[in-house]
């Protein structure tokens, strides 16, 4: 009996912090729901629940109506209550939420995984955001989204330390941002889906560059370690690499890696090998029929391996929609699953596909995804706006 409820208590402990994770806590300001004021749970009448001081946040100033951040219904900020099951809850687990006597750290957890460590963003300061990067020199993360001002650039912190990229002000339209990378000078590469064009930024936002004309769908970017700009055309179904004269501002010369791709859209470039991912998401043909496929070709363009929806589909009971890719630092490639919700590694290309799940849990919609010099996983989650912060697990 007594081995019984010892082997129960890492359960319980697992269902604690996915509650806490998943329930407890402001998917707007990220913060724990508790009794006091501020961060008193409250129901807005779509059923979404946030903060009191998020709903006095997003409320008008003046006219207090406000819309719901996650499926945009617009309601008085009056007609909030209290959401008593996380009151409830709250009390309930009140008990199991503080630490043991003489515990002082958590249960480790599976090697090779993920744990989230902190996020920033959140709705208001991104707004359905689509591309992520990290400046190699400055260590500062980058970030495309919907926002009057198309690029947000944060700090180690997640303080946001410059914007720019403003629709509508001519000397820096971005219309339609989907993806972004950031060069090992600085300059900021933005494709721009509104006049399928790739715009180029220094780290202050003034435009040094605007290739357009070349490309029926620019989508994904990404810099190789010779500073050289990957891009995937969506359309017309290849891969570039540019070189461009970044202080001059001028584009030396294009050159096509690969043609015959079936709607590639996210790239990326392993730094140890040369050896680059693409993601190609072909036109759905029905409800139900939505397939990716990740490709690897090896730094001379040789195809090494690819792998499906279906070939995953041999190794996991749910179907794996890839949203995302990047490499890890020792080759591996990553990609982020909308499906599941979750971030797998499918090992390296020499070895595919051998998929491991290494973020199971926190994401809502993952859609851009890319490794810190510190080993740090950072996962663009768009359902909460936010960069979320995920660090490898010991043991």
């Amino acid at each position: 009996m007594g081995a019984e409820a010892s082997g129960s208590r890492p359960a319980l402990r697992e269902l604690v912090r996915e509650a806490e994770t998943s329930l407890l806590e402001c998917k707007v300001c990220f913060e724990r729901f508790g009794h006091r004021q501020q961060r008193r749970p409250r129901n807005l009448p779509c059923g979404h629940v946030v903060c009191l001081a998020c709903v006095a946040a997003l409320a008008h100033p003046r006219t207090l109506a406000l819309e719901c951040p996650f499926c945009r219904r617009a309601c008085p900020a009056g007609d909030t209550s209290d959401c008593l099951p996380v009151l409830h809850l709250l009390e309930l687990l009140g008990s199991a939420l503080r630490p043991a006597p003489g515990a002082h750290r958590a249960a480790p957890s599976t090697p090779g995984t993920f744990t989230c460590h902190h996020a920033f963003g959140g709705w208001g300061t991104l707004v359905n955001p689509t591309g992520l990067a990290q400046c190699p020199k400055t260590g500062r993360v980058v970030v495309v989204h919907d926002g009057r001002r198309r690029v947000r650039i944060f700090d180690a912190g997640g303080g946001c330390a410059q914007q720019f990229g403003e629709k509508g002000d001519a000397s820096q339209d971005i219309r339609y941002p989907l993806d972004v990378t950031v060069t090992n000078d600085c300059h900021v590469i933005v494709t721009d889906a509104g006049d399928r064009s790739i715009k180029v930024f220094d780290f202050l936002g003034q435009i040094k560059l605007v290739i357009g004309g070349q490309f029926a769908l620019p989508w994904g970017v990404e810099t190789t370690p010779q500073n050289g700009v990957v891009v995937t055309d969506a359309e017309a179904g290849s891969l570039h690499l540019l070189e461009i004269d970044f202080p001059e501002g001028v584009l030396r010369k294009t050159e096509r890696l690969q043609a015959h791709l079936c709607s590639p859209r996210g790239v990326a470039v392993s730094w140890l090998t040369g050896a680059i991912a693409v993601l190609e998401r072909p036109l759905a043909l029905g409800e139900g029929s939505c397939s990716t496929t990740v490709k690897v070709f090896s730094s001379s363009m040789q195809l090494l391996r690819q792998v499906d929806t279906f070939g995953l589909s041999l190794f996991f009971p749910s179907r794996i929609i890839a949203s995302a890719v990047t490499f890890d630092q020792q080759g591996n490639v990553i990609i982020a699953d909308t499906s599941s919700q979750a971030v797998l590694s499918l090992g390296k290309p020499e070895e595919f596909p051998v998929p491991k799940p290494v973020i199971t849990r926190g994401l809502s919609h993952p859609v851009a995804l890319t490794f810190t010099k510190e080993n740090a996983l950072l996962v663009l989650d768009s359902a909460s706006h936010s960069v979320k912060v995920y660090k490898a697990d010991e043991g």
